[in-house]
C-alpha cells in the first residue's frame, strides 16, 4: 500500500487556515515549532463517536479529529472498537489478524499500554487497534460479569500511569455491547450527522439509549457535540438539513461543517488522515477548525 511522506505540521492560526502554505507539503517542520497551540482541558475528556446509522463519517471524524488535536500539541488516544479496523488503517496502524489490540483488552483483560501503538500521523497520538477478532467479542461478552464496564476499567488503569488529554472511542454502526462499553467509558458523546436525506434517522433512538445509559450506568455521560458531515454548499438539501440539525441541537452543533471532499475519501487508502495527506485541502482545514472549536469549548467550560 503506498504511503505518503511523514506527518506534517498542521497550523491553527486563522491567517494560515485561509491561505495556502508558502512551503511545499513535504517540507519537514523543525521539532521546536511543534509547541502546543490548542488549549489544555482541565481534565481528561473522553469522547464516544457514535451514530447507529452507517456511512455518516464516524471513523473519518475520529481519525481526523484525533490527528488535529494531537498536531495541536495534545495527548490523544484512539480506541478502535469497530471490527473492520478502519480507524486503525487510516492512522497507519497494522491491524491484520493476530495483532493484539482492543479484543485482548476487553476479553482477556490485557493492559492497554501493552497493545497501544504510536501513530505516524502525529506526535502524542496513540492507537489501540481493532482486528476482525473483535467481531466475536459481542457474543463472548454476554456471559462476562460487569460486561459493560470492561472498557472503562481498562481506561482507568491506563490513564493512572499514562496521562492523556483526549480519548476518542470509535464505535461500530450498532448499539451492541461494544458501543455500550464505549458509552459507559465516555464522559461526552460526539454525533456525526451527514447533511443528507434522513439525516436524523436513528439519532432519536441513540438519544434514548444515551438517556438509558446515563440513568443506569453512567451519570457523567452527556451529548456535548454534534458535527455536520458531507455538507455540499451547492445544494439546498444540505442547507436545509443543517438548519434542521441546528434547530434540534442548537448549542451542541459545531459552527463548522465538514464538506464533501475527495481528499478526505482518498486519505485512508494511503494509511493517512487528510491532515497529513493533503493539509491545505478544504477537508483538512475544516477538521482543524472543528478540533479547535472542541478544544476551546472544553477550555471555556473548565474556566
Amino acid at each position: 500500500m503506498p504511503k505518503a511522506s511523514g506527518p506534517r505540521r498542521a497550523r491553527f492560526d486563522e491567517d494560515e487556515l485561509t491561505s495556502r502554505p508558502a512551503a511545499p507539503d513535504d517540507v519537514d517542520v523543525p521539532r521546536e515549532t511543534r509547541d502546543r497551540v490548542l488549549p489544555l482541558p482541565r481534565q481528561l475528556r473522553t469522547f464516544v463517536i457514535a451514530n447507529q446509522k452507517g456511512g455518516v463519517g464516524k471513523t473519518t471524524t475520529a481519525v481526523n479529529l484525533a490527528t488535529a488535536l494531537a498536531l495541536g500539541g495534545l495527548r490523544v488516544l484512539v480506541v478502535d472498537l469497530d471490527p473492520q479496523g478502519n480507524a486503525s488503517t487510516a492512522l497507519g496502524i497494522d491491524h491484520s489478524s493476530g495483532v493484539a489490540g482492543t479484543y485482548e483488552v476487553l476479553i482477556r483483560g490485557d493492559a492497554i499500554a501493552d497493545h497501544a501503538v504510536d501513530s505516524p500521523e502525529a506526535p502524542n497520538l496513540t492507537v489501540l487497534p481493532a482486528t476482525i477478532d473483535l467481531a466475536g467479542a459481542e457474543i463472548e461478552l454476554v456471559s462476562v460479569v460487569a460486561r459493560e464496564r470492561r472498557l472503562i476499567r481498562a481506561l482507568e488503569r491506563h490513564t493512572a500511569d499514562h496521562p492523556l488529554d483526549y480519548i476518542l472511542l470509535d464505535c461500530p454502526p450498532s448499539l451492541g455491547l461494544l458501543t455500550l462499553n464505549a458509552l459507559v467509558a465516555a464522559t461526552e458523546i460526539l454525533i456525526p450527522i451527514q447533511c443528507e436525506y434522513y439525516a436524523l434517522e436513528g439519532v432519536s433512538q441513540l438519544v434514548r439509549t444515551i438517556d438509558l445509559v446515563k440513568g443506569e450506568l453512567n451519570d457523567q455521560l452527556q451529548l456535548s457535540t454534534v458535527l455536520l458531515t458531507m455538507f455540499d454548499g451547492r445544494t439546498r438539501l444540505s442547507a436545509q438539513v443543517a438548519d434542521e440539525v441546528r434547530s434540534h441541537f442548537p448549542t451542541e452543533t459545531l459552527a463548522v461543517a465538514i464538506p464533501r471532499s475527495v481528499r478526505i475519501s482518498e486519505a485512508p487508502s494511503y494509511g493517512q488522515s487528510v491532515l497529513t495527506y493533503h493539509p491545505d485541502s478544504v477537508g483538512a482545514v475544516s477538521y482543524l477548525k472543528a478540533a479547535e472549536e472542541i478544544a476551546r469549548r472544553g477550555a471555556e467550560e473548565a474556566v
